[in-house]
């Protein structure tokens, strides 16, 4: 589970949704006409945070990343890519439909453009307990870590 974050007319909205992803990309599905992908179509920047349960203070971890959303629908460029990365198996199981039938819903998928971690563990190693990540082009990706 992740937390997505838009804004739209309303403010902003924070959303639970199951995720998969494909390295830096991330994939989620949805009902058509939910105030997210309402917010999406309006402003399609996002933000998502991604956190592993606290055993502790010092134990805080999460990615906070930000990209763009695109709404994909069947049929689309893309689609059917995401479909397959998306383990869409289990939620129909979860809901009594059909195994065998690719769900015909909107997929989003959200390509991370920059990326916040942070983990206060790091400092043992001494490293910055947050570091950040940012794309600078399609092929080439910043990935040193930072040292505190």
């Amino acid at each position: 589970m992740c937390v997505l974050a838009t804004a739209g007319p309303g403010g902003p909205l924070a959303t639970p949704v199951r995720y998969y992803h494909r390295d830096l990309t991330l994939f989620f599905t949805s009902q058509a006409g939910t105030p997210k992908l309402r917010n999406i179509r309006q402003e399609p920047r996002v933000s998502i945070g991604v956190f592993a349960p606290l055993v502790g203070q010092a134990s805080s971890r999460g990615a906070q990343l930000f990209g763009m959303a695109e709404v994909l629908l069947p049929g689309s460029p893309g689609f059917d890519e995401g479909m397959a990365v998306y383990r869409w198996q289990s939620d129909a199981a979860e809901r009594g439909k059909s195994v065998l039938e690719v769900p015909r819903n909107p997929l989003v998928r959200v390509v991370a453009d920059r990326i916040v971690y942070t983990e206060h563990w790091l400092r043992r190693e001494g490293f910055a307990p947050r570091q950040h990540w940012s794309r600078i082009s399609a092929d080439d990706d910043e990935t040193e870590p930072s040292r505190g």
